[in-house]
C-alpha cells in the first residue's frame, strides 16, 4: 500500500461535513492559485486537492485548517457558518485580560476573525523555556522594555519600536530580556483560538 502524501494520512471528520467542495474550488479560483501551486501550499498531492473540490473526498480537520489558511479565510467560513455581525471598535478595558502562567493577554481585536490581534504583558523570567511550533504567521511590535525572541537557533534582543514577522511553525520562544518585563503588541492567524490556547497551548513544547 503507498504512503499518502504529507498532509493526507490525517484521519477523516467522523461527522458529515457540509458540502464545502464548491467552496474549497471558489476560494482557490479566487486566489488564482493552480490546482497544483493550493496542493503544494497545503502539503497535498493536486490528485487529493482535486477529489477535495469534487466532493469525492471529506477533508480532515489539519487540511481545512491548511486550506484556511492558504485561502485566507477562517474554517467555519468554509464550512459555511454564518457568523454575528461584530463590532469593528474594541474599547479600553473590554474584554476582560485574561492570564496564564504569568503573562497577561489583552484582546485587541473581534475574536473568531483569520487575524487575532492581543496586547501581551511579559513579566521578567516567565516562560522563557517555553518553545511553540504551530501552523500560521505571527508579527510583534515591542512597545516597553527589551525583548528575547528565539527564532530556531537564533536569539534577537528587540526594543521598544523594533518589531518581527514570521513564520510561526519555525520554533520559537519569547521572553523578557529585562527584569522590568516587556509589553508588546502582538498577531497572529492560528485560526479560531483563544488567546491562551495560541500562546500556551497547540504545538507548543518544553524545550
Amino acid at each position: 500500500m503507498s504512503t499518502p502524501p504529507a498532509g493526507e494520512a490525517a484521519g477523516e471528520l467522523p461527522e458529515q461535513l457540509p458540502d464545502v467542495a464548491p467552496r474549497l474550488r471558489e476560494l482557490r479560483r479566487g486566489r488564482r492559485l493552480t490546482l497544483e501551486a493550493a496542493a503544494r501550499r497545503a502539503g497535498l498531492s493536486p490528485a487529493h486537492l482535486s477529489r477535495l473540490e469534487t466532493g469525492r473526498r471529506q477533508p480532515s480537520l489539519p487540511m481545512l485548517l491548511g486550506l484556511a489558511r492558504i485561502y485566507g479565510t477562517t474554517v467555519s467560513e468554509l464550512l459555511g457558518e454564518v457568523t454575528p455581525e461584530r463590532d469593528p471598535i474594541v474599547r479600553a478595558g473590554r474584554p476582560v485580560p485574561a492570564e496564564a502562567d504569568g503573562w497577561t493577554y489583552h484582546q485587541a481585536g473581534s475574536p473568531g476573525r483569520a487575524m487575532q490581534p492581543l496586547r501581551l504583558q511579559v513579566p521578567y523570567g516567565a516562560q522563557g523555556d517555553l518553545v511553540r511550533v504551530h501552523p500560521g504567521e505571527e508579527w510583534l511590535y515591542v512597545l516597553t522594555g527589551p525583548l528575547r525572541l528565539y527564532l530556531g537557533d537564533t536569539a534577537h534582543v528587540l526594543a521598544p519600536g523594533d518589531s518581527a514577522h514570521f513564520d510561526s511553525l519555525t520554533p520559537h520562544r519569547i521572553a523578557a530580556a529585562g527584569p522590568g518585563g516587556t509589553e508588546l503588541l502582538f498577531v497572529h492567524t492560528l485560526l479560531q483560538s483563544p488567546a491562551t490556547e495560541l500562546c500556551l497551548g497547540g504545538g507548543a513544547r518544553r524545550s
